[in-house]
């Protein structure tokens, strides 16, 4: 069972993490972390150094939930191709009800913490390629079985869907309108059944 000290520190990272893939982590501060826990500073540091250690604790949390829901959306499918559509199905609407409250986290992460918080960036770089290999196994698997083409690069087709359901989250948005995004993923739908078919 969690000690009392274990309990509070998730606590820290579950009600931070909304916050940094809300306002950004320049734009979260102590005192927001404060707000949202109820804690006085001794208790938050008391369990973090300072605000930097929570924005690492609270991307991985962040990105765990997002890791989570694609591997449900993914359990259920018995084929490669099932698997890839079901990926694109999970983004259907994904600005108006994303899994983490501010959307896709390595996306806000990615850009802000470049120079910034280049300890964090290598965080969000892990994630993404963690994302890319994921979908880069499901497509060799696809290839071995049959599902799509022989002469695949992987590598470069997962590159290409990530990069279209990101670019499309971006587009929608900044324009407001989430069918933007919709959009695009029923056009990687028709790719991959028919572009990408073996």
């Amino acid at each position: 069972m969690p000690s009392k000290s274990d309990r509070t520190k998730q606590r820290i990272i579950e009600l931070s993490a909304p916050l940094f893939n809300t306002k950004g982590y320049a734009g979260t501060s102590m005192n927001d972390i404060l707000a949202a826990t109820g804690l006085t500073k001794g208790g938050i540091y008391g369990n973090f150094s300072g605000k930097d250690e929570i924005a690492a604790a609270a991307f991985a949390h962040s990105y765990g939930q997002l890791r989570a829901a694609l591997a449900r959306a993914t359990a259920s499918q018995a084929t490669a191709q099932g698997q890839v559509l079901a990926i694109l199905k999970f983004y259907r609407n994904y600005t108006v009800q994303p899994v983490v409250p501010g959307g896709c986290p390595i996306m806000n992460a990615a850009v802000e913490t470049h120079d910034a918080y280049p300890a964090l960036h290598r965080q969000v770089r892990a994630a993404l390629a963690e994302l890319l290999d994921g979908l880069h196994l499901i497509l060799a698997r696809g290839m071995a079985s049959g599902e799509f083409r022989s002469n695949l690069s992987t590598s470069y087709e997962a590159e290409y869907l990530y990069a279209q359901i990101q670019g499309g989250i971006l587009l929608s948005q900044t324009s407001g309108d989430p069918r933007v995004l919709n959009r695009l993923l029923d056009r990687l739908r028709d790719y991959v059944t028919n572009q990408l078919a073996g």
